[in-house]
């Protein structure tokens, strides 16, 4: 399967599946949520920037050096200044970037949502960053919560953002395509059977008798 596919399954595949068969450390934290809605699943991958705080310079650059279909990450944690705004975005649609997950905050979010460009991030605030420092681009991250590496498989929701690591993709993509099929057969009434059966058996072995 090439990449293209494989990135293209993934975008068929709700993070949830993704969540169950990767536990919690490789969900971004509550506070990484889609800026509009209803926003469409993006899939693909990372292109991971550093920007320190209060400076946008770095996510600035990562615009015209991130390859089409990757999702920008940026590692920034500061809510006081916006990484991007309208025209950023807008360019970064126009270059087919599939979207940003930043944890951080952007500005002119009504732009953005006209445009339909998937922004996940912790807000909006309408004060610019600067543009004098120097970050990094292409290193190791933390966003969320989340460690993410460059060519990690990100894929965000309205559920919340998954980061799927690059050497487990394949083994990650079918376990979660053999999941969703067996859920897709299993009608509701047997789905409720085995659960209740489940429930009564864990409240037994905790000594529930209620």
């Amino acid at each position: 399967m090439s990449e293209f596919s494989e990135f293209s399954e993934f975008k068929s595949t709700p993070s949830t599946a993704l969540a169950d068969l990767l536990g919690r450390q490789q969900v971004m934290d509550i506070g990484i949520r889609p800026l509009w809605t209803p926003v469409p699943r993006v899939a693909g991958p990372a292109y991971t920037v550093r920007c320190p705080p209060g400076d946008n310079l770095m996510l600035h650059a990562a615009i015209y050096r991130a390859e089409p279909g990757s999702v920008v990450v940026v590692e920034s944690g500061d809510v006081d200044h916006a990484l991007a705004g309208g025209n950023v975005c807008a360019v970064a649609q126009r270059r087919g970037i599939a979207a940003f997950v930043v944890d951080g905050v952007i500005r002119d979010l009504a732009e953005v949502r006209e445009a339909g460009f998937p922004v996940f991030a912790r807000g909006v605030i309408p004060i610019p960053g600067t543009k004098k420092a120097i970050g990094s681009l292409g290193g190791e991250v933390r966003c969320g919560g989340a460690l993410v590496h460059p060519g990690d498989v990100v894929v965000a929701d309205e559920e919340g953002v998954v980061v799927v690591p690059g050497a487990r993709r394949k083994e990650v993509l079918d376990a979660a395509r053999a999941k969703l099929a067996k859920e897709a057969g299993e009608s509701l009434d047997a789905w409720e059977e085995q659960h209740r059966a489940r429930i009564d058996q864990l409240l037994t072995q905790h000594g529930f008798d209620g």
